[in-house]
């Protein structure tokens, strides 16, 4: 084992005084061995998660669900960031044991720095940044949108396919919306996104109108197994180029729900999973639009999905369908790794530590941020 001392942050003119909190001096060793350790934590959200990543290869990965945001019907920050205080030790602490090693294996910690709820992310990075002061190892921060496109990247085992760069991704979640281009791991342009709604928001608030508990895409998804897809038509947005929007479709439901009380009461109860297939079917065929579009444009030759919403069965199929129709090659990720999880952020840790890129310690999270 070959190691270099890294002083971080660079070592200042001046000497570091004691009450200077915010410039931390200190030395962490850069091991060079044939095991890099990557452990990632995601608490951007409402999901508390750690995992262990070794040299690509996914040893464990942990993920603490907040049931409370349900009653309310969306997520509560106060409750999320409370959450993730209780959950983030002994979720950790899970992920080292299910992983076989201890904290000395450790090569990095990387954390999702953003985008998302300002205190979920301090939860996350306070706890990155205390451990690798312990343990004297680098923090890697985490674009948590580049985890979603990079979840492609998780493998489970050695002979797991892995997408070759370049590839468009389709990112759909509750807040993104996006068609990307990715040359490597650094390098990504988007080619469209939403100009109001993401695609995950209608199917929530859709589901809302209708009854349906949060989160509300599970159950639209389950219903439109169950629904004719051809029975409602909604209203499909005109946007130029790969931008998305979904602020009409919403609209076009909503009256539709409206008309439909009008003449029946129970309207919504009798038509309940007609009225989800064929919102389902609208949002598919508005992303899958765009999406065919920029596979004849780039002439690119690989397709990926990722996102929360890339979990729904109908985005799944019709990707799939799309890939095969143009003669590409479709990633499709297990459903675990399309919501937030860690694996993701320490897939893309590893990543920036091969090209021995970490944070300082007064690295700040932030809310929102692109690609």
């Amino acid at each position: 084992l070959r190691s270099q001392i890294y002083t971080y942050p660079p070592q200042p003119q001046r000497p570091v005084r004691r009450q200077d909190s915010v410039r931390v001096l200190i030395k962490f060793k850069i091991k060079y061995s044939k095991l890099v350790t990557i452990l990632g934590i995601e608490s951007s959200c409402d999901d508390t998660s750690a995992a262990v990543v070794r040299d690509g290869i996914l040893l464990s990965n942990v993920i603490a669900s907040q049931a409370v945001h349900e009653e309310y019907g969306g997520v509560v920050p106060e409750l999320a960031s409370r959450a993730h205080q209780q959950n983030i030790v002994p979720v950790v602490d899970a992920a080292l044991r299910r992983a076989g090693i201890g904290k000395g294996d450790l090569s990095a910690i990387a954390f999702t720095r953003g985008p998302g709820l300002i205190g979920s992310l301090l939860v996350g990075t306070s706890f990155a940044k205390g451990m690798s002061l312990g343990l004297r190892i680098p923090i890697i921060d985490v674009n948590h949108l580049h985890g979603h496109v990079l979840a492609q990247f998780v493998r489970q085992n050695p002979d797991d396919r892995v997408p070759e760069f370049p590839y468009l991704c389709l990112l759909v979640s509750g807040g993104n919306s996006q068609i990307i281009l990715v040359r490597s791991y650094n390098d990504m342009e988007i080619l469209g996104r939403t100009i109001d709604d993401a695609a995950g928001e209608a199917f929530d608030k859709c589901a809302k109108v209708m009854g349906l508990p949060y989160p509300g895409g599970p159950h639209i998804d389950r219903l439109a197994a169950e629904g004719d897809a051809t029975r409602f038509k909604f209203a499909k947005p005109h946007i130029p180029g790969y931008d998305y929007s979904f602020s009409g479709l919403k609209t076009s439901f909503l009256y539709t729900l409206r008309d439909g009380i009008k003449a029946d009461p129970d309207f919504v109860e009798h038509n309940r999973a007609d009225l989800a297939a064929s919102l389902q079917r609208t949002i598919i065929d508005i992303l899958t639009d765009k999406l065919a579009k920029a596979i004849d444009a780039t002439g690119v030759r690989t397709v990926a999905i990722g996102g929360g919403v890339s979990a729904n069965s109908g985005v799944r199929a019709a990707v799939a369908d799309l890939c095969a129709k143009k003669g590409v090659e479709a990633f499709i990720p297990e459903r675990k790794f399309t919501t937030d999880n860690a694996a993701m952020v320490a897939v893309a840790g590893y990543f920036k530590y091969l090209d021995k890129i970490f944070c300082p310690y007064d690295t700040a999270p932030y809310a929102r941020v692109e690609i």
